[in-house]
């Protein structure tokens, strides 16, 4: 699913349109995990994945087998493990603190949730690639409709978190629908509609939980 976290038997695995950036080294790519994200699968196979370097700057797309893959993680497993309590900086980056103040307040609402981004990708990996004003990225599966209201009163309540002391950090929320993900923060604006990303591309969809095929083609795309 999209934002698991894929590791592969060999570097050599990666299959890319373009030679892979000198970042994406053997020895990186040993240690660091893909990250599975959205586009057609040209074969049921052959899952489209993100390789993610150092920086926020170091991204590049491309494709593994599935057959290749030797461990998954995926980000409901972060939070539930609660594996940033483990971590050597859990006192100290914001990022990380701000997850001591929103697990409890997400568990009480029953959301299923979980880490992606930079702070994911550390904690499932081990590598160092948190800073001090790493965002904290969560991803919320919501296979029911959730309101605007819904989705505005959890943002203010995430939101007065961050007015509690040095745990500030910037939270950025995802939906994941089931057809798509959405940035939660659009739809509680309530505008009519949100930019849903799905395997097709980005569409335009007034009900990001109905089938895709009533949403309109994003031509500006992401």
């Amino acid at each position: 699913m999209p934002h698991d976290l894929l590791w592969v038997a060999s570097p050599g695995a990666y299959e890319s349109r373009d030679l892979l950036p000198r970042w994406a080294s053997g020895q990186w790519l040993g240690n660091a995990p893909a990250v599975v994200r959205r586009a057609p699968r040209e074969l049921p196979t052959r899952i489209p994945v993100g390789l993610r370097g150092r920086t926020r700057g170091e991204r590049h797309a491309a494709w593994i087998d599935a057959r290749e893959v030797t461990r998954r993680v995926r980000p409901e497993a972060l939070a539930s493990s609660r594996a940033w309590q483990a971590h050597p900086q859990r006192n100290v980056l914001p990022c990380l603190r701000m997850l001591d103040l929103s697990a409890p307040m997400l568990d009480e609402r029953g959301l299923a949730w979980g880490i992606t981004g930079s702070v994911g990708f550390s904690l499932a990996s081990g590598l160092p690639v948190l800073r001090q004003d790493s965002d904290l990225d969560l991803l919320l599966r919501l296979p029911r409709a959730m309101s605007a209201c819904e989705a505005a009163e959890l943002l203010r309540a995430l939101a007065g978190l961050t007015g509690c002391s040095e745990a500030a950090a910037r939270i950025d929320v995802q939906a994941d629908t089931g057809h798509g993900a959405f940035a939660l923060a659009e739809w509680a604006a309530a505008r009519g509609a949100v930019l849903l990303k799905t395997d097709r591309g980005p569409v335009l969809s007034g009900d990001p939980w109905a089938a895709i095929a009533s949403a309109q083609p994003c031509l500006s795309g992401l």
